[in-house]
Formats: C-alpha cells, sequence, structure tokens
C-alpha cells in the first residue's frame, strides 16, 4: 500500500518583511500565515516548528493507541506535546530536538508497561522515522 498526502506553502517578499501561508491537502489548514516573526521573534502565528510537533504527536499518540491494543490496553486518552527545539548553529538554524511529553489514561495499565509501550510507539512512529537525524526524548506517564 502507498499512500500520498501534501502540504503546500507560498512566500511573497523577503525573509524579515515577507508573508508566507501554508495549505494541506485536507484543508486543516488554508492559507494559514506564517512569517519570519512568527518563527524567530514571538509574534503569535504559525511557523514549521510547531507545524513538525503537530505531525509528530498525532502521528506518535495514533501509534501508541494501536500499540495499547496489541497489547490488550484500550486508552481512556492520550494527550502529547511535542516540544521543537531550532537553535543556531555554526552553519544556519537546525531542529536540535524534539521531546514527546505525553500523559496518559490507561486502565489496567502499570507505568512500566505504559513506558515501555510509548517507547515502542515512539521507535515505530513513521514520523519519528522521518526525523530520527534528531535526538527524540520521550516523557511518559500514566494520569
Amino acid at each position: 500500500m502507498k499512500i500520498q498526502k501534501n502540504g503546500s506553502a507560498h512566500w511573497s517578499g523577503g525573509l524579515k518583511d515577507g508573508k508566507g501561508e501554508v495549505s494541506t491537502e485536507s484543508g486543516a489548514l488554508k492559507s494559514h500565515p506564517y512569517g519570519f516573526k512568527t518563527r524567530f521573534e514571538g509574534v503569535v502565528g504559525s511557523n514549521p516548528e510547531e507545524l513538525i510537533g503537530a505531525a509528530h504527536a498525532a502521528c506518535f499518540t495514533m501509534a501508541l493507541s494501536m500499540i495499547l491494543g496489541e497489547a490488550g490496553f484500550t486508552a481512556d486518552s492520550l494527550d502529547t506535546k511535542a516540544v521543537v527545539t531550532l537553535e543556531q548553529v555554526p552553519d544556519g538554524f537546525a531542529i536540535t530536538a524534539i521531546e514527546l511529553n505525553l500523559t496518559g489514561s490507561v486502565p489496567g495499565a502499570d507505568e512500566a508497561t505504559f513506558k515501555e509501550l510509548a517507547d515502542k510507539a515512539k521507535a515505530g512512529c513513521p514520523v519519528s522515522k522521518a526525523l530520527s537525524a534528531v535526538p527524540i526524548s520521550l516523557n511518559a506517564s500514566l494520569s
């Protein structure tokens, strides 16, 4: 099976004064604005790092749901926040780390089992695999 999805971006102007728009095939984002100030100066708006974080959190959480099911568990809730770190490095900027912070409510699962299954999901998630050049850490706890 081969599945292809797409996202797109449009940009006009220079780096600091220009404006961009990002869209997704599904329409979840449609001409959503982003720019230098939203990425580097803390202005409210979107940026590539938060989009990577959202994609990673979504993929990881969905993978964990599958792995929990295979182990005989069903989550009441799984909440993941992916913190993507962008830093200046000698040759420009780079994503230097991703931290997945997971809290779950899983009836019947103990903390050790939950962490073991979460680690398995982190390793097997397609987005984790795509981002494997970056150190990915995981903090998992049951609520």
